[in-house]
């Protein structure tokens, strides 16, 4: 706990940080692949950095969009939010439901205040990523840096093995889960963006990009990515294209995150369901909209300091992932079990 608010302390520093290392794996194959192709020395650096400064770049161009749109949006569809209300207290009425309480309750139901909700969240991030003379420096400094690490961590192996294979398991993990989850994430925004284009709902490419971002925040992800269009398919076309909003999303989601991608993924996050969850609220508590976007690969690199780095870990590991270790009884062969 002291740890992790000293982490949240500094987290102006920590975020960027930690944001800068995981962009930095996720494109250390180029790197390797330069490397083997005997390209020039510079190009190892200034290849990745490259591709970093891109993605990087075009993110915060997304969320700059998604945060104008929002605003203008918000005060767009006042009038059309406040005829809704209206109609829903007509309904209620019909029911006998239209009570003085559950009217006041309606009216005290502000546009802004769920507009502001998603701002905020984008803001956020945007608070982050807006911080890229710092991030700019620490790629140029991991990619000037990476090589020479490579060589330190091999020269370690003899003195700790275990580390210096949790860390290497930490990297392969933690690539193969972004790789995973940005191929997922395209096709179904994809798909989203089809949704939406056919239900008429505005602005269906920026919607379909917010999907694919806040498709590597685990569980909660995929509402976030939700709200802003099925509130826009509310107010555009009533309560009957929120519905195939909501239900378009959900369909994609089931069938290309829970009934496809696992079979990709595989054990490369080697966290279970509870720990997923638990790693998002601690380190968006920790680091705020950063954290819940990196989540994951946080947890992973904490699992590789504490736990897969250490020789008795293997029954932790057994907890936070939800397997069983390798020579369990459960696992053993007939006949052959310890």
């Amino acid at each position: 706990m002291i740890t992790l608010f000293g982490i949240r302390t500094i987290g102006s520093i920590v975020g960027p940080v930690l944001l800068a290392l995981v962009l930095v794996l996720a494109v250390s194959p180029v790197r390797t692949w330069l490397h083997r192709r005997g390209a020039p020395g510079w190009t190892l650096v200034a290849v990745p950095l490259t591709i970093v400064l891109l993605l990087l770049f075009g993110m915060v161009a997304i969320l700059t969009i998604a945060v104008a749109q929002t605003a203008n949006l918000a005060s767009t569809y006042g009038p059309q939010f406040n005829q809704l209300i209206a109609q829903a207290q007509k309904v209620a009425a019909k029911f006998g439901v239209g009570t003085d309480q559950v009217n006041q309750a309606i009216k005290s139901f502000d546009l802004g205040k769920i507009f502001a909700l998603i701002q905020g969240f984008a803001s956020g991030l945007f608070g982050v990523f807006s911080a890229l003379v710092l991030v700019t420096v620490l790629l140029l400094a991991m990619c000037l840096d990476a090589q020479p690490f490579s060589r330190v961590l091999a020269l370690g192996t003899a003195h700790r093995p275990r580390l210096v294979l949790a860390l290497h398991e930490f990297a392969h993990k933690t690539r193969r889960y972004l790789i995973v989850s940005t191929v997922f994430g395209l096709v179904c925004a994809a798909l989203d963006v089809i949704a939406l284009w056919l239900l008429n709902v505005p602005l269906p490419l920026l919607w379909g990009v917010l999907a694919l971002i806040t498709n590597y925040i685990p569980n909660l992800g995929f509402i976030i990515g939700l709200a802003p269009p099925a509130l826009l398919g509310l107010l555009e076309g009533g309560p009957k294209t929120m519905i195939f909003v909501i239900v378009s999303y959900v369909v994609i989601n089931f069938v290309v995150q829970s009934l496809i991608q696992p079979k990709f993924l595989g054990d490369a996050v080697g966290l279970s369901t509870t720990m997923t969850l638990l790693s998002l609220l601690v380190w968006a508590f920790v680091l705020g909209p950063l954290g819940a976007l990196l989540a994951i690969p946080l947890s992973l690199l904490v699992r590789a300091l504490l736990i897969d780095s250490d020789p008795n870990g293997e029954w932790a590991a057994a907890l936070i992932s939800g397997e069983l270790p390798s020579g369990s009884p459960e696992k053993s062969p007939p006949g052959k079990r310890p």
